[in-house]
């Protein structure tokens, strides 16, 4: 993959306020494939303890969504047009990580498959995956298309 992509890539995630604010940072970024890593802390909690679906949902969202713009021309940007999650063990971790990777590609739509995972002690724990739509849109005026 070239440079122009990774940084087009680190560009638009330095914008996201979101991800900022969860700590997540991008690990691995290849064409149609995208790791963020995200760590715990006390912010991101539910009422056990545990990290919450919301933030984990997030991190595995955008992973996905940046998976498919990997493979998108300069000049289209991505848009989340639906995404179905399992969550499959609580969120307990050191920290976390979401792979995105891109099953079909399109003109219009990208299909991403999403997984999430929990790290303690170094093992890796599968916590949730995700099915989603990302839709293709005009980088300039965000129209779809």
């Amino acid at each position: 993959m070239s440079d122009t992509v990774f940084m087009r890539i680190a560009g638009s995630f330095a914008k996201q306020g979101l991800m900022q604010t969860l700590g997540a940072q991008l690990s691995e970024v290849e064409a149609g494939r995208v790791l963020i890593a995200m760590p715990f802390s006390q912010g991101i909690t539910q009422q056990h303890g545990f990290a919450h679906a919301g933030a984990i949902t997030s991190i595995v969202d955008s992973a996905c969504g940046y998976a498919a713009l990997t493979l998108m021309p300069e000049g289209k940007a991505v848009l989340t047009s639906e995404f179905k999650i399992n969550l499959l063990a609580p969120a307990a971790g050191e920290s976390f990580e979401a792979e995105g990777r891109i099953i079909r590609a399109g003109k219009r739509v990208h299909v991403a498959m999403g997984e999430a995972f929990a790290i303690q002690k170094g093992q890796r724990k599968p916590i949730a995956v995700m099915l989603a739509t990302m839709m293709v849109i005009d980088a300039e005026t965000g129209l779809s298309g």
